[in-house]
This record gives structure tokens, C-alpha cells and sequence, in this order.
């Protein structure tokens, strides 16, 4: 299972990710997130605390959103990784290119 919940905050869009971000899960993320990549005009801070699995084609949309943000000269900010995730972001050297926010 999984979702997302795209809020706008006003100076930056909150993304809540919930459930496994995976293979089966991944078209699903992408087609969420559509609106964001029409015209990113704001920093995107990802909220990682319902997130309870990431596999390598999960990792590779956090790659995916952060040349967006990049390429459209905006910040992303990564927060509450649990363990187990975050390990994976360490293991991959992910946690040198993400902003990982402080944990709440």
C-alpha cells in the first residue's frame, strides 16, 4: 500500500508519503507528484515518518524529484527518516545529496 498527501503550505509544498515506496507503488508516486512537475515554484520538504519501506526504484524518485528541484533552482528537504530507511539513504550515500531534515 501507499500514498501521498501533496499540501501546500504556502512558501513550500509538504509531501507526506505513506505506506512502501516501491516498484509496485512507484507509477502511483509519479502520477501524484504530476502537478509539482508541471511548474515547481516552491521548495518541497518530503515528511518521511509514515514511510515504512523504500526499495532501489523508490530511491531512484527521490533522485528523480531532487534534479527537479535542481533544475528548477528550488531546495528539497528530506525529514523523518525512520531507521531502516535512513540506513538505506547512508548505505547509498543519498543522505551526502539530500537535505535530511531534523528528525520531529
Amino acid at each position: 500500500m501507499f500514498d501521498l498527501n501533496l499540501i501546500d503550505q504556502g512558501d513550500h509544498y509538504l509531501i507526506e508519503l505513506i505506506g512502501d515506496l516501491d516498484i509496485y507503488n512507484n507509477k502511483k508516486f509519479k502520477e501524484k507528484l504530476a502537478d509539482i512537475y508541471e511548474e515547481l515554484d516552491k521548495d518541497l520538504v518530503v515528511d518521511c515518518s509514515r514511510l515504512e519501506y523504500i526499495d532501489s526504484t523508490g530511491l531512484g524518485s527521490f533522485i528523480s524529484l531532487l534534479k527537479l528541484t535542481r533544475d528548477e533552482e528550488k531546495e528539497i528537504t528530506v525529514k523523518n527518516l525512520k531507521k531502516n530507511i535512513k540506513k538505506v539513504f547512508k548505505i547509498t550515500d543519498l543522505d551526502k545529496l539530500f537535505n535530511l531534515g531534523d528528525d520531529e
